[in-house]
């Protein structure tokens, strides 16, 4: 979250491919293209939603607890939108104040992902879904968000607990979609373009967490 709310991604009825088909089908003359995309786009139609299984989470020992729908954007993730990166937040806050958060459709943001100060991992959007959490729409689209709860200036907030809790999640992330255990996949808020938060803080050691994520990511699950 950072030191200031972020703003709604705005919602947008097609992805970037889907505007593409009509142009795309023309040049190539290809049907089979047009079929692809519409059973792709079927359930985007109005009073038509894909079937979800509730309470369904992606992360092996996570708790659900759903955002409120006006904080993220149903889609298909990774089909129509590559997932290639993964997002580090810190709350600004608690644990409880980002779940309500989260929970506000008047706060036009969540992440998929909350990392408690004890190492409890909490998820309010589906990964196939596009979160609300970055500021600039290309990122939220590509990414997993994943915040901390805790306070940017305030270093003993980063626990250990959450340290390895969070790496070992950004690892199963990056085992999912194939992401590169890098500084170039692997960001702060901080670093998204357009962005003016400053999350996750200078107090967050960088260093450590992907040196635990890459040792997470070589032991079985």
């Amino acid at each position: 979250m950072g030191q200031r709310k972020a703003s709604r991604d705005g919602d947008r009825k097609v992805g970037r491919r889907a505007l593409l088909i009509g142009g795309t089908v023309a040049a190539a003359g290809s049907a089979v293209l047009a079929r692809d995309e519409l059973a792709r786009l079927w359930w985007r139609t109005p009073g038509v939603e894909k079937p979800r299984e509730a309470g369904a989470v992606d992360y092996k020992g996570a708790r659900w607890v759903a955002a409120s729908d006006a904080n993220w954007r149903r889609a298909d993730r990774p089909d129509d939108f590559g997932i290639d990166m993964v997002i580090v937040h810190v709350t600004q806050g608690s644990f409880d104040s980002a779940v309500k958060a989260f929970r506000d459709p008047g706060h036009k943001a969540a992440t998929h992902y909350i990392v408690r100060q004890d190492g409890h991992v909490t998820q309010m959007i589906r990964e196939l879904d596009v979160a609300y959490h970055a500021g600039n729409r290309d990122y939220n689209e590509r990414s997993v968000g994943i915040e901390h709860e805790g306070f940017v200036d305030r270093p003993h907030d980063l626990t250990d607990e959450m340290y390895e809790a969070s790496a070992r999640l950004t690892a199963r992330i990056c085992a999912r979609y194939d992401i590169p255990v890098d500084r170039e996949h692997i960001i702060g808020h901080v670093e998204v373009p357009g962005t003016d938060h400053t999350d996750p803080g200078p107090h967050w050691d960088w260093d450590r967490y992907m040196r635990l994520v890459r040792r997470a990511r070589t032991t079985p699950a």
